[in-house]
């Protein structure tokens, strides 16, 4: 089981394919902060009301310089109809190799219904503009996430 990295932590080095066409790496995101949430799966309940709360404090967060950015296991085509379907305005990265996701440990056990199985669970993590992780969120609720991890970055 690999380390689950920490504030404080230089944050795990990625380069993912995006929405729409390209990649993103966490080099091309130098010198900016970002918001790196996990979640579990396109165009479900929860993941869907936590990319409206993303998309609806865009603005506040480019003001405090900072890019958020959504990754989950699904493909690049399915984000792009979760993003058509939502009118979501998110960068949404596709981590089908799952590499990204066990390398901020956030590929994890989970139970439902008494069956167990491998999911991605809930999380964000704050990056500042020198690469270090200045904030985690794990296990994270949707109500009021969004606000939380603007505030944050407003202070970071």
């Amino acid at each position: 089981m690999t380390a689950k990295p920490d504030m404080g932590d230089k944050a795990p080095a990625f380069a993912l394919p995006r929405d729409g066409s390209g990649d993103v790496s966490l080099a091309s995101l130098k010198g900016k902060k970002v918001v790196l949430y996990f979640y579990p799966k396109d165009d479900t309940t929860g993941c869907t009301k936590e990319a409206i709360e993303f998309t609806g404090l865009k603005a506040q967060f480019a003001n405090a310089g900072a890019q958020v950015i959504g990754v989950s296991p699904d493909s690049v085509k399915a984000h792009d109809k979760f993003i058509a379907k939502y009118q979501l305005d998110l960068t949404l990265l596709s981590d089908e190799t799952r590499q990204m996701v066990e390398a901020y440990g956030v590929w994890v056990e989970k139970s439902m219904y008494g069956k167990k199985y491998m999911g991605v669970e809930r999380s964000t993590f704050l990056i500042g503009a020198d690469g270090k992780i200045a904030r985690v969120w794990r296990k994270v609720k949707v109500d009021g996430h969004a606000q939380d991890v603007l505030a944050a970055a407003q202070a970071l």
